[in-house]
């Protein structure tokens, strides 16, 4: 039976790999585990151990704590981390945050205005 702790986890774990445009197999080969291993960790078929965990950190180039961060979200149900999670494993949006952190730093402000001059206004509006 699968825990929503090990859940988000496995999507953190599958974020971060994707963000890195690592593929599954390299992720493996680099902690040396089979990728079906990695696979079952991203849909929380399987526990992460404390000491794989801290491979795949390692590997990752990000701190433990990473997989834990939104967990008090997620507990409080406001949904912001299930979006969030959502659209921040879509291949789309990693590709765009990639393209992004491409440009230059003048560019990319620019960029970033272009982008909130074309929110609709109620979205604004909410957001401020």
């Amino acid at each position: 039976m699968t825990n929503d702790i090990d859940l988000h986890v496995g999507k953190r774990l599958r974020r971060r790999r994707r963000l890195l445009g690592l593929t599954q197999q390299q992720l493996a080969e680099s902690v040396g585990i089979r990728f079906q291993q990695i696979q079952k960790y991203e849909c929380g078929a399987n526990r992460v151990s404390a000491s794989r965990l801290f491979e795949l950190a390692e590997s990752l180039d990000v701190p433990v704590q990473y997989f834990y961060e939104g967990l008090s979200k997620r507990d409080a149900n406001t949904g912001d981390d299930t979006l969030a999670a959502d659209v921040l494993s879509q291949k789309e949006t990693v590709d765009l945050i990639r393209a992004y952190y491409r440009l230059g730093e003048r560019p990319r402000k620019r960029l970033l205005e272009l982008a909130k001059s074309l929110e609709p206004e109620e979205a604004a509006n909410d957001a401020a």
